[in-house]
């Protein structure tokens, strides 16, 4: 775990949380440094730690994102994240804890078979978690991830839809240019269109769900 600290800031109006959850190989780390890169070029503090279980074999991962004026610490307590993005449905039911009571929680459709699943030692099924994460969540959006990364000609977006998502929701005080100043800051020319296309259909999954 890095950056840690042991002052928490729960329930501090100034300071916004988001808690991101997924897989080794899902770029969760790396949408979590785009938030805080965003934050940050509109002046703000942020400050982003992460926990990377067996990330390249699949393992879960959990980044930490705080915002605001001041921040004293990286890492959200339980009831906590302002905002929860779950990149895979089991990885956002086993961190549901963290959202805070009237959290926004958006969650791709699409599981990750876990490889306990995989080897036939469980019977995990994603739509189970996504039929759980409705009913304990009223302000749940669920992203079609496949259908983004199709329409953006590479399986490697999903996290920046994520971001687009996220900045659509209107739930850390970002918009889609804030996101697009970080990206055009820090990514290969090359790549931009496809990401800014990535940033745009996220949005437009939250917009057209009615947030």
């Amino acid at each position: 775990m890095r950056n840690q600290t042991t002052t928490l800031q729960l329930g501090d109006p100034m300071v916004k949380s988001c808690l991101l959850c997924g897989v080794g190989g899902q770029g969760t780390v790396l949408a979590s440094r785009i938030i805080a890169a965003a934050a940050m070029d509109n002046g703000l503090s942020a400050k982003t730690a992460e926990t990377i279980g067996m990330a390249q074999r699949g393992g879960s991962v959990v980044s930490h994102v705080r915002i605001g004026k001041s921040v004293a610490s990286p890492m959200i307590p339980m009831g906590g994240a302002d905002v929860l993005l779950g990149f895979e449905p089991g990885e956002a039911a086993a961190s549901l804890p963290y959202l805070k009571a009237g959290g926004t929680l958006i969650v791709c459709r699409q599981e990750v078979t876990p490889v306990t699943a995989a080897l036939g030692i469980s019977g995990y099924r994603g739509g189970d978690c996504l039929d759980y994460l409705l009913e304990q969540v009223p302000k749940c959006y669920i992203i079609d991830g496949e259908e983004i990364c199709k329409a953006c000609g590479s399986p490697k977006v999903l996290n920046v839809a994520f971001v687009g998502a996220l900045c659509a929701s209107g739930q850390m005080d970002l918009t889609l240019e804030d996101a697009q100043r970080a990206l055009r800051a820090r990514m290969k020319p090359q790549l931009l269109d496809m990401n800014f296309k990535a940033l745009e259909l996220g949005a437009a999954a939250i917009t057209r769900a009615g947030k």
